[in-house]
């Protein structure tokens, strides 16, 4: 059985992908490839974070292009059927696929890794040309030019000993195996690779410069084929009754195109539809996929953004060089957020920085709690109080404590404005995230609510919250009143309304709350 060469193992994971009954047909991708193959334009990298369809048009990919099988009625229903490159292309190649993931059972050496992966070329051309079998070649391209063939290479991980940090001695080594394997070859009619990491900072002499590469950061073409569309999305939902296109978006949104269409993480969006509910998907798979692995680096001057970002508020930066393979640990502001785009952990759009998501906003709530936030982390472990003293009505203690907060180190929460205030809500109230779903800025009424808080569990009130700055708590509950605010929460069903009205002199920097209950009709 072939190891690499015209295997049928990406017919078959590409033919349970499309049985899938959440299948988005990203075939489209294919009809650019076409134009590309035997140009000097024929090297693909795409980086993308995990999860975002890399390996699934890999696999489209190898069944589409591989010349053993016939795979004509898989794609004839497929969007690419439509183009006029389709039968062109249909199952006329060689296919070399390459998975870098793997290591050898031999060792755990570089020499073994690299062995597994020429040795499985070797063995696969040498029975599929069994008249080169028994002659000598100094390296495997020139074994592959001595077919007189051409091959479309699929490679999928390429950065796997990168990401896991193994074998950094042999990383130049490495990326000269991959240079001599494809670069300036005529057995190359093209090839698609991908990875998590960027290669180009890296490889900054001519190792693996023909590549055209693709990223989180700049991708102003491939971009609608890895995430699902708002479009895309909806159809989805439409297969369905359990949950509703606003729940997924409220959970899965956050990723743009450079024109400002949506995208949505593929595997989050498809196991909610699955389960028939909205959660966290985000699958940590080692420490490169957690928030507080890369806050870590610099907290103390990432601090201020992390805590905007929870309140919704977007950073504003510039991010020049994008985090790349091989490069040393992350140290400044910029390197850390460049990695954490890179990794789909923050979305950045005409230079400002978010969290995309509310299954993302989880992991950063998470990270707030860890003790090297310091007074922050405080704060959220103790956030439980305040709700407390919100669900009992006592004004008092709900004022003392966003005193405390407003009052803490943090310099982000000294500005003078509503802005700020609205920040110390945020970290006040993080632990009600837990039993609520919290909207800052939603329209609801005649206006815009500051925070809306929707009960998760039938027992629990909604909640309106106010906020006013040199203006009083008197003042805000009226504005709930007069702009009814509480019309959102009454469709909701909700047993009991709590508005909260939450004032803030600047000038004596003294913070004063009332709360009432809402008569629902």
């Amino acid at each position: 059985m072939a190891f690499c060469l015209n295997t049928n193992t990406a017919l078959i994971l590409y033919t349970e992908l499309t049985n899938n009954e959440y299948f988005v047909d990203k075939s489209g991708i294919i009809e650019h490839f076409n134009k590309r193959i035997g140009t000097n334009s024929k090297f693909i990298c795409i980086t993308k974070p995990r999860r975002f369809g890399k390996t699934s048009v890999l696999n489209m990919l190898g069944a589409y292009y591989c010349k053993t099988y016939d795979s004509k009625n898989l794609f004839d229903t497929l969007e690419i059927s439509r183009a006029d490159t389709y039968k062109q292309h249909l199952n006329q190649y060689n296919v070399i696929n390459l998975c870098l993931n793997a290591l050898s059972d031999k060792g755990n050496t570089y020499e073994d890794y690299i062995e597994l992966f020429k040795n499985s070329i070797r063995r696969d051309i040498c029975k599929a040309y069994p008249h080169l079998a028994n002659e000598e070649y100094y390296s495997i391209s020139a074994l592959l030019t001595a077919t007189n063939d051409r091959f479309i290479f699929i490679i999928d991980e390429w950065d796997y000993i990168f990401s896991h940090e193994l074998y950094t001695e042999h990383h130049g080594d490495f990326l000269e195996f991959l240079r001599d394997l494809l670069k300036d070859k005529p057995y190359v009619a093209f090839t698609y690779m991908t990875g998590v990491l960027p290669i180009k900072k890296y490889s900054m002499g001519s190792a693996l410069n023909m590549f055209k590469e693709y990223t989180m950061l700049k991708d102003p073409f491939f971009e609608e084929y890895f995430g699902f569309t708002e479009n895309e999305v909806e159809t989805l939902c439409q297969k369905q009754s359990a949950l509703t296109m606003d729940e997924i978006r409220d959970w899965y949104n956050g990723y743009q195109t450079r024109d400002g269409s949506r995208l949505y993480n593929p595997r989050s969006v498809v196991c909610a539809l699955e389960d028939e509910a909205c959660q966290s998907y985000w699958t940590r798979t080692g420490k490169m996929d957690e928030v507080l692995f890369f806050l870590k680096y610099n907290i103390g001057e990432v601090r201020d953004d992390v805590v905007k970002m929870v309140n919704g508020i977007p950073v504003r930066i510039d991010i020049v060089e994008e985090y790349s393979a091989g490069q040393t640990s992350p140290g400044s502001r910029e390197d850390i957020y460049s990695a954490m785009i890179i990794y789909g952990l923050l979305s950045y759009s005409d230079g400002e920085l978010r969290i995309p998501n509310k299954e993302l906003m989880i992991e950063f709530q998470r990270a707030l709690r860890d003790d090297d936030f310091g007074y922050v982390a405080e704060l959220v472990r103790n956030s439980s109080e305040i709700l407390d003293a919100t669900l009992s009505k006592k004004g008092d203690i709900v004022a003392s404590y966003l005193h405390n907060i407003h009052n803490s180190e943090l310099p982000i929460l000294k500005y003078n404005d509503e802005n700020s205030l609205s920040c110390v809500v945020t970290l006040a109230y993080l632990s009600a995230r837990n039993k609520y779903r919290v909207e800052r800025e939603e329209k609801s009424g005649k206006g815009y609510v500051d925070f809306i808080f929707y009960p998760r569990r039938r027992n629990l009130p909604g909640i309106i919250i106010e906020l006013k700055a040199d203006k009083t708590p008197q003042d805000a509950l009226a504005q709930i009143q007069q702009k009814e605010y509480s019309e959102k929460l009454k469709k909701e069903n909700v047993s009991a309304i709590l508005a909260v009205g939450i004032s803030y002199d600047t000038a004596r920097k003294e913070h004063e709350c009332l709360i009432e209950e809402i008569l629902i009709k």
